[in-house]
């Protein structure tokens, strides 16, 4: 039985914490899709859904059982739609636990197809978030140890630093 997996969410941009879930959910699962949600609610992403898209298609080109698409909607919805029967979503630390573990159960309670996955990351990456690499990223900070050089370039030009 192949087992077809998704990991949701806005990478706004995608940090190497993202990429380093991905990579270890790509060892558990046949496929993985990185949907990257266009409709992203109250966030006022930085990049389009577009330019969030490329970067992290560009970041995970040389996973073979891993692609990257937008979409709108109930998240359960497009997993359903799609034949992902996993959501896969990272726990950095304890705070992270109360809203996915609400989320997971709403999940849940709008269809019994798709099971949720918690991955933890590595300890390096427990204290990077997009919203953290935007804003050092705006302040004028480094963050070279977070994206990847790709990502940072758009950064800094997002921010008038090129």
């Amino acid at each position: 039985m192949t087992v077809a997996a998704m990991y949701p969410g806005t990478f706004d941009p995608i940090t190497l914490g993202h990429e380093h879930l991905v990579r270890r959910a790509a060892v558990l699962f046949d496929r993985v899709v990185v949907a990257i949600a266009t409709n992203t609610g109250s966030k006022a992403p930085m990049f389009t859904s577009e330019e969030r898209v490329a970067m992290a298609a560009n970041a995970l080109a040389d996973i073979d059982n891993v692609e990257v698409t937008g979409y709108e909607g109930l998240t359960v919805d497009f997993a359903r739609e799609n034949g992902l029967r996993v959501i896969v979503r990272g726990l950095r630390a304890v705070s992270d636990f109360e809203y996915e573990f609400q989320l997971a159960n709403m999940n849940r309670h709008l269809t019994d197809e798709v099971e949720t996955a918690f991955l933890t990351p590595t300890e390096k990456y427990t204290f990077i978030s997009s919203s953290l690499v935007r804003e050092v990223a705006e302040l004028g900070g480094n963050v070279s140890e977070f994206v990847s050089t790709q990502v940072g370039l758009a950064l800094l030009e997002r921010c008038g630093r090129t």
